[in-house]
């Protein structure tokens, strides 16, 4: 049992890698925890307004609570495409995980601002320069420099396709 967790800022590919990642690793499955921030926005009345679902106190243990029965009930891999840029709450996640002995990889893909808003504007599927995206860039390259890239595996994805960034992901967790 362990957790391939594929980082980044929004739109530098890792829903489409983590399918990939998914078809290279046998016994593996996607969770992507998005789900669990879109169910809590689904609660009547609302929970407090937040620009961001990750800031809902139980989202955080809600992914690993979620995480933790599936990897017990399917075994393998679980992918995991999400962004969390807050220091504080991969702590919360991967504390919560470590906790419950489930070994995390944790994968960044990382790209260039240049490439970065070239693949934001191309983007056929949610539409070219999405507002949504566009505004997590600066945060994202704070989060780099400041403690993410120093608690992932880095997978610059400037100069490759898909497929070689989840081959490398998919080696790295096979070990």
């Amino acid at each position: 049992m362990t957790i391939a967790w594929i980082n980044g800022t929004h739109g530098v590919g890792k829903t489409t890698t983590a399918a990939l990642v998914q078809r290279l690793l046998p016994d593996s499955r996607v969770f992507d925890a998005e789900k669990v921030g879109e169910t809590l926005m689904d609660i009547r009345p609302g929970l407090p307004a937040t620009s961001n679902f990750q800031h809902w106190p139980p989202w955080r243990p809600l992914v690993v609570e979620t995480a933790r029965h599936v990897l017990a009930y399917t075994g393998g891999t679980l992918v995991v495409p999400m962004t969390v840029l807050f220091e504080e709450y991969w702590r919360e996640i991967s504390a919560g995980l470590a906790g419950h002995g489930i070994p995390v990889r944790h994968f960044v893909l990382h790209a260039d601002q240049e490439t970065l808003r070239a693949r934001i504007a191309g983007d056929t599927v949610t539409g070219p320069d999405s507002p949504f995206r566009l505004q997590y860039l600066e945060p994202y390259a704070e989060a780099a420099r400041t403690w993410l890239h120093a608690e992932a595996e880095v997978v610059d994805t400037t100069h490759l396709t898909p497929a070689q960034t989840a081959l490398r992901i998919a080696e790295s967790v096979k070990g």
